[in-house]
């Protein structure tokens, strides 16, 4: 069956239409500052984190873990290092977005090479074990030795996790992992970094 319907009948339909989804999107964001949120879609990471964190949590607006995730999404594509390991996570976990091991290592990558520890750590198991990423005890090795070489409650693990990765090294690429974490950790110098031990 076939509807006609007229010129105007459509627009109102349109009309009403975007007036319905503005309504929604309006009553999704209500209980958020209306500063904030101008903040978030102006850009500002910070803001984009907090709005991010209230759709994760349910804090004032209704738990959505879509809307976190794309929230983080638009931190991180902006470099917010906190953001790239919460959508990391999300990634990995699949909430609020497929589960998808290779962007979550690529995510978890990007605030790795910002020199995070954490997600450092996250991405030598990764490599250990082949996640996401290639299985490569050369890279394992490297992301655990920049990660235990910081001072903090998790060092001796970073440090027995790298360790049970140097055994699988030959001498040559222990050598070169070396030369290349020493040049990481001068050209990103940290509080608390400790020297690189040998194995």
């Amino acid at each position: 069956m076939l509807i006609r319907m007229s010129k105007r009948t459509g627009r109102t339909l349109g009309a009403g239409l975007l007036a319905t989804a503005l309504a929604l999107a309006a009553a999704q964001t209500a209980g958020i500052d209306p500063a904030l949120m101008a903040k978030a879609n102006a850009g500002d990471a910070a803001a984009q984190m907090q709005v991010a964190q209230a759709y994760e949590k349910g804090d004032q607006v209704k738990r959505s873990y879509p809307q976190a995730a794309a929230w983080y999404r638009k931190a991180a594509d902006q470099g917010n290092v906190q953001a790239e390991i919460l959508l990391a996570s999300c990634y990995r976990d699949g909430r609020g977005i497929d589960r998808d091991m290779e962007q979550a290592a690529a995510w978890y990558r990007k605030a790795a090479e910002q020199g995070d520890v954490g997600a450092q750590a996250t991405l030598g198991l990764l490599y250990s074990i082949g996640q996401g990423v290639l299985r490569s005890d050369v890279n394992a090795y490297y992301w655990l030795a920049l990660a235990a070489a910081v001072k903090g409650p998790d060092q001796a693990k970073y440090a027995a996790n790298r360790q049970s990765m140097a055994a699988r090294l030959t001498a040559d690429e222990f050598n070169a992992i070396q030369a290349k974490v020493t040049e990481w950790l001068a050209a990103h110098p940290r509080t608390g970094q400790d020297p690189v031990e040998a194995p």
